[in-house]
């Protein structure tokens, strides 16, 4: 017993002088970061969690709640797995009632979206052109309405807490339950001759341009789209001296610019569209004769969702999760969804006082969370079936992303080992994810609001690689 005792009694000072250390050097190596004079009025919330034993190694105002920007994506994918599962894919239907061609939308965020087409070499109007073949296939020259269902999401389209100001951003862009393209059109300027000429991506003549560009022959130039009272009426104004853009502009009636580009395409290929573009909810989809359906699986929504920050993707997962626990599987809404993604918190144990969903991707200044809860919930991921989905949908510092996390960490020791979702409003910055070591893997979530710079954000990052490598 006496021998037994004293082995015991030397194993655990062995511990302590291998694994105590190490915390303290962390913490004194994270503690002097953001003691900087530059950091001083800036409120933190940091917590560091290995991630075989869910144990914390450091931890600052971890149950702290501050504004999470584009963190609240974690919050939101990871409860769309819960939710819908893995294997949950978007179905936008299209077929036929008689002769009105009819498209049911599924919410699908990604529908037209140039990255994710790209990413199975499908061409720019892909869609359009299915639809056209299946038409000519069953010899039909003429249709005539076009009726386009909305109806799995309600009709708010834009979060009532997202800053007005900037609603014609692509990441402000409305959400519907018929999607496309981002929902947005891609602008262009160009000086030919000394007169301005605006081009625009698709082309279509559902958006309107007043161009007040002013020419230039010297100096920088650039330019912005404003809109007026008139839904999809912009006005163009700035400078350009030899070509400016192109640039994002969100749309107004996303369900509608789908509808209005595929009347445009069938009448442009020789198919004539007779009647007229409705926007309504079908009742009854007894007479629905389906010619195809288009789908999204929701590993491709995780992607553009957490490794490139697409809000709508974020907001389309957030108003699904809602439409698919309504009894008709429609009417998806923020309300519904928050009240979902709330309990999902709660079925962590987390208190529903320490937490705010407003939105799903973060926009949203009224969002709140803390570090203690986003390195919880990643370490549920984790311990489920879904982490290694869910782990390549995030960022690789140094690899790619957004540019604050693919700009950065590209030194040897760092670059495709600092893996997460990074978030920016103005005076606040977030990062949060997963540290590959060689000590195992490491979950960390930094929240910083009052803050200028990520500088502090990305040092903490490299902090634990070089304080757990080999």
């Amino acid at each position: 017993m006496k021998k037994l005792t004293k082995k015991l009694l030397f194993s655990i000072i062995f511990a302590l002088l291998f694994v105590g250390p190490a915390k303290a050097d962390l913490a004194q190596r994270i503690n002097e970061i953001i003691s900087q004079p530059s950091q001083k009025k800036v409120k933190f919330s940091i917590r560091i969690v290995k991630a075989d034993t869910g144990n914390a190694v450091y931890e600052k105002n971890a149950k702290s709640s501050l504004i999470p920007a584009s963190n609240m994506k974690i919050i939101t994918t990871a409860a769309a797995l819960k939710y819908l599962g893995a294997d949950f894919e978007y179905k936008t239907r299209v077929g036929l009632i008689d002769n009105t061609l009819v498209v049911i939308g599924s919410g699908d965020p990604l529908l037209g979206d140039e990255k994710t087409d790209s990413g199975y070499g499908r061409e720019e109007g892909w869609i359009f052109e299915k639809i056209e073949q299946l038409l000519r296939e069953k010899q039909i020259d003429t249709i005539e309405d076009i009726i386009i269902d909305s109806g799995v999401f309600d009709n708010q389209l834009v979060n009532p807490n997202w800053p007005r100001d900037q609603l014609n951003r692509w990441y402000a862009c409305e959400v519907s339950g018929v999607n496309y393209n981002d929902n947005c059109i891609l602008l262009t300027a160009k000086n030919v001759g000394g007169r301005v000429e605006l081009y625009i991506e698709p082309e279509t003549s559902f958006v309107t341009l007043i161009n007040k560009v002013t020419p230039i022959t010297s100096g920088s130039g650039a330019i912005g789209a404003y809109r007026n009272p008139q839904p999809n009426k912009l006005t163009i104004d700035g400078r350009c001296r030899k070509e400016q853009g192109p640039v994002d502009v969100a749309i107004e009636k996303p369900a509608a610019f789908f509808g209005f580009l595929l009347a445009e395409h069938l009448n442009k290929s020789g198919i004539t569209v007779a009647g007229q573009l409705t926007e309504k909810v079908l009742v009854d989809e007894s007479d629905f004769k389906e010619l195809t359906e288009f789908t999204t699986p929701i590993n491709d929504c995780l992607l553009r969702c957490n490794k490139d920050s697409l809000g709508l993707a974020a907001e389309a997962l957030m108003k699904t999760i809602a439409a698919k626990n309504n009894p008709d599987g429609k009417n998806g809404s923020w309300e519904k969804g928050r009240e979902l993604i709330s309990e999902y918190l709660s079925g962590m144990g987390i208190d529903e006082n320490d937490f705010y969903i407003d939105d799903g991707s973060g926009l949203s200044r009224e969002d709140k969370l803390s570090a203690y809860i986003l390195t919880k919930v990643l370490l549920s991921v984790y311990n489920s079936e879904n982490w290694q989905m869910y782990r390549d949908s995030l960022a690789i510092g140094g690899v790619d992303g957004t540019n604050p996390i693919s700009g950065n960490f590209e030194e040897k020791e760092y670059k495709g080992n600092v893996l997460g979702k990074t978030g920016s409003l103005t005076g606040v910055m977030s990062l949060s994810g997963v540290c590959i070591t060689g000590q195992g893997d490491y979950f960390y979530s930094i929240l910083a609001n009052n803050a200028t710079s990520r500088d502090a954000i990305n040092d903490i990052a490299k902090a634990v690689i070089d304080e757990y490598s080999d």
